[in-house]
């Protein structure tokens, strides 16, 4: 391959007052259509996914470039098609989560800092481009893929053709039923909590700025933004917070309103069309030690109750059960992944993963204490394990459904290949001679 014209590119980052000796020399290493792969892109994504706990058998530099490469043939259609969008508050929620990962794995925001050798800001600012583009190509890819669909026929077709040791193994699954039961807060408690809300409402109508007391004073996962949460629907919201968002004017500040989640102030940020962005400060009223054991202690009672077959498990989940999702079910839970209910020890509730995996068909567990997901509140659970299957080879009666999605996996999975394979062919593409030896998944980069 012959090597790019002007290959070195010299991109000279200079202002007010910096030496000749801090410009910073960069280089393409690839160039895809119109669109530019850098050295530092290749490095600067080396020690997010180092950051980030990543590892590879294979040279990762490699695959860095490759996923850049087919990142750049998306996200150049992707920009083209006018159904396919990216809002600024799509970025900053990735970027919080990459950023969270970032803390999980070095530990402290000055470690991350340290690691990249650039305060938090920064490191932010320079995400947020990359961060547009996954988005963008992520888009791409579903809309590529969305009408592929497999038929039973296939699925039988697919499973007897494959050899003895391509059939699948299905881990060990667990299906259990749950009762849960929230603590009560006391009335004096919520009081508390109201009264504040409202003493910092009267703050902000006085001057203060209501994104500032959010972070000061939200408990929230939105507190670091202000209080922003981004535009949203009504069906996406609490019913009871939709409906104080939707009737707010101006910067106007709600009433207290109580959710599922515990007590609001709400402020309108923007509307458009059936979609409203506000900020809020959220505050959870704080759970009793008494009423904690009294929680504890009822869900014990009832436990035992269900041991001396006095009442069914499934009778006592209708009647006492907190959790809407599964007392109409007789407590039985649904995988949200695949609508079954059939969970692997991964896709399982931490808290919930280490109480099954050491029970017996029919055992009822001790309460434990853990966090309703829905609506973040704590709450006391029981478990009863009503079936394990043990690991096996996946067969058409037992694993239809499994081997249907994996089947379908695989035909989406073929058809964006072929996708990336006929763009491949139709764009202009050129790869600096330092990644000729690369062992790319596609064959055809490198002309």
């Amino acid at each position: 391959m012959n090597r790019l014209p002007g290959l070195l590119l010299i991109l000279l980052f200079v202002s007010g007052g910096v030496k000749a000796q801090d410009k910073v020399i960069d280089q393409i290493v690839a160039i895809v259509g119109g669109n530019i792969i850098l050295k530092s892109d290749i490095e600067n994504m080396h020690m997010n996914q180092q950051a980030q706990g990543i590892t590879s058998d294979g040279d990762m530099k490699c695959e860095i470039l490759e996923d850049f490469l087919i990142n750049k043939l998306l996200v150049a259609e992707a920009e083209q098609d006018t159904l396919i969008t990216v809002t600024p508050n799509q970025i900053n929620q990735q970027m919080d989560g990459q950023l969270q990962m970032y803390m999980s794995h070095f530990g402290t925001e000055k470690a991350v800092e340290a690691y990249f050798k650039k305060p938090i800001a920064l490191i932010k600012s320079d995400m947020q481009e990359a961060i547009r583009e996954q988005l963008l190509s992520q888009q791409m890819k579903s809309k590529i893929v969305e009408n592929v669909t497999v038929t039973p026929s296939e699925v039988r077709y697919n499973y007897r053709s494959l050899k003895p040791e391509e059939v699948p193994t299905i881990p060990t699954q667990f299906e259990y039923a749950q009762i849960t039961i929230q603590p009560t807060v006391e009335l004096e408690e919520e009081n508390r909590v109201k009264a504040k809300l409202r003493d910092i409402k009267k703050r902000v109508e006085n001057g203060s700025s209501f994104a500032a007391m959010a972070v000061i004073y939200s408990e929230g996962p939105s507190a670091k933004d202000g209080g922003v949460i981004g535009y949203s629907g009504r069906a996406q919201l609490d019913p009871a917070y939709a409906s104080a968002a939707f009737n707010l004017k101006g910067d106007k500040v709600s009433n207290v309103v109580k959710s599922a989640f515990g007590y609001h102030i709400i402020q309108l940020v923007d509307k458009q069309g059936s979609k409203v962005n506000t900020r809020h400060i959220l505050m959870k009223p704080k759970v009793s030690v008494e009423a904690k054991e009294e929680a504890f202690n009822r869900l014990d009672s009832l436990a035992n109750l269900i041991r001396k077959d006095e009442i069914e498990f499934e009778q006592a989940a209708m009647m006492f059960s907190f959790d809407k999702n599964t007392r109409n079910n007789g407590g039985i839970t649904i995988n949200p992944n695949t609508m079954s209910s059939k969970f692997s020890i991964e896709e399982l509730d931490g808290d919930v993963s280490k109480i099954l995996a050491d029970m017996n068909l029919n055992e009822i567990s001790k309460p434990f204490e853990t966090i309703d997901m829905e609506n973040q509140q704590q709450i006391y659970k029981i478990v009863m394990l009503t079936n394990k299957i043990e690991a096996h080879k996946a067969d058409l009666q037992n694993d239809y459904q499994t081997l249907a999605e994996m089947y379908l996996t695989k035909k989406k999975e073929e058809t964006l290949q072929k996708w990336i394979a006929e763009r491949q062919s139709q764009t202009y593409i050129r790869i600096d001679n330092t990644y000729a030896n690369c062992n790319f998944n596609f064959d055809h980069w490198i002309k």
